[in-house]
């Protein structure tokens, strides 16, 4: 019975959500809509699209045009618009970037944000000695495991930073760092140096480096990472190409609007 109930809650739940995402879709495009109306068009009793609005009212995704008019899509809206555009402009201009920067080091040039504990690789371009056909684009990966996620990781508030590693770390190969004290020292030297390297801890015989993006407010939205084969991408040339990658990861930075002092 207990798990007839939960999941009768849950039912609920997702039902109230749908009815929820309807309202905004209706109102989209109608403009403005009375309560009468919304009910209508969802099925619903008045009573229960009031308690729909109350809630989308409460968190900014609608307003009420007057004291018991119309209501229309509230600015909330556009905030949570305007982190969508954030991401698509990214991923617009980090496509020319990643690809002027594979051909000039010949490896695999991938951009990646952070997401909910993983990175997101979000632009992808291969190099001409690349020898991966393996699109990324799209892909989640591990936050410990990558030169990405390091940077991310190494940027990211100390809440959510806390919060992924009290997860239990995956170990990929035997060079993976999972003990969350030495993956913090790591992170700490990131901090220092300015750019993150992976050693054969995702995949055996690959190499990997990144370096950070920051967006208009200083903060780190993003980074830039050149992989290849441990035979290519020695640790000699990690070193190397970090000064032409953080060129260009400086360069799409100021497009996004930040410039170094």
């Amino acid at each position: 019975m207990r798990n007839q109930d939960s999941g009768n809650a849950t039912q609920s739940q997702v039902q109230s959500v749908d009815r929820a995402i309807s309202v905004l879709e209706l109102l989209a495009r109608h403009g403005e809509t009375g309560i009468t109306e919304i009910a209508g068009e969802l099925g619903v009793h008045k009573s229960t699209a009031s308690r729909l609005l109350s809630v989308l009212e409460s968190r900014g995704l609608v307003e009420q045009l007057g004291e018991r008019g119309k209501y229309a899509i509230g600015f909330g809206v556009v905030r949570l618009a305007g982190a969508a555009t954030g991401r698509m402009d990214l991923a617009k201009l980090g496509r020319a970037s990643c690809q002027s920067l594979a051909e000039e080091l010949g490896e695999t040039v991938n951009i990646a944000i952070a997401d909910d504990g993983v990175a997101i690789n979000i632009s992808q371009a291969r190099g001409s000695a690349a020898i991966t056909t393996q699109n990324w684009t799209g892909q989640r990966t591990p936050l410990h495991a990558t030169s990405s996620g390091k940077i991310l990781l190494a940027y990211m508030g100390e809440t959510e930073r806390k919060r992924v590693l009290k997860r239990k770390l995956e170990q990929y190969t035997p060079r993976t760092t999972v003990e969350p004290e030495e993956l913090m020292t790591e992170l700490e030297r990131v901090l220092e140096d300015g750019y993150a390297a992976c050693y054969e801890e995702l995949e055996l015989g690959m190499h990997a480096v990144a370096v950070p993006i920051h967006g208009p407010s200083g903060d780190v939205v993003a980074a830039m990472s050149a992989s290849g084969p441990s035979y290519r991408l020695s640790k000699q040339r990690v070193k190397q190409i970090v000064k032409p990658m953080t060129e260009a990861a400086d360069d799409l930075s100021a497009q996004l609007g930040y410039f170094r002092d």
